[in-house]
């Protein structure tokens, strides 16, 4: 086992169609609004930005996010990572009865070199950090549907 490798998914049922949701979470540079854990976008050129992201943990991650497909028919949205975490992740949204369906997949190998030294140890603690972090963005998200 790759003590350094984790598998994400998070599942996110929305009150909203899934044109709306789509149109959200297209917008990266607009997830610091809306999900208190991106700390920081930085749009690079139209297809490549910069992220920080914190949790509850006192550390940060930053990587560069690189767009390797947009299909807005099939409601999917999926990047290439590449700095303090490298591999890819994936939004599928999907109609779920008169709601969406937000399939959030990753799949990266952690790069910073802190995180490396605690993989053992620290494993349990960062899925946890993560599943606190995916459940503030549907909260966040949900309030900026709302408000919307």
């Amino acid at each position: 086992m790759d003590w350094n490798r984790y598998r994400f998914l998070s599942l996110w049922s929305l009150p909203a169609p899934p044109a709306a949701v789509y149109a959200v979470l297209e917008r990266p540079e607009d997830y610091p609004r809306w999900w208190p854990q991106v700390r920081a976008v930085t749009r690079l050129d139209s297809g490549t930005g910069v992220l920080t992201i914190r949790s509850a943990l006192p550390y940060a991650m930053t990587f560069t996010a690189r767009e390797t497909r947009r299909d807005p028919g099939a409601g999917i949205l999926e990047i290439a990572v590449s700095g303090d975490i490298e591999g890819w992740a994936r939004w599928t949204v999907t109609a779920d009865g008169p709601g969406t369906l937000a399939r959030y997949e990753q799949v990266v190998e952690v790069r910073k070199p802190l995180l490396r030294w605690l993989a053992v140890p620290g494993r349990p603690v960062f899925r946890l950090n993560h599943r606190m972090m995916m459940a503030a963005g549907r909260r966040g998200l949900l309030r900026h549907l709302e408000a919307v």
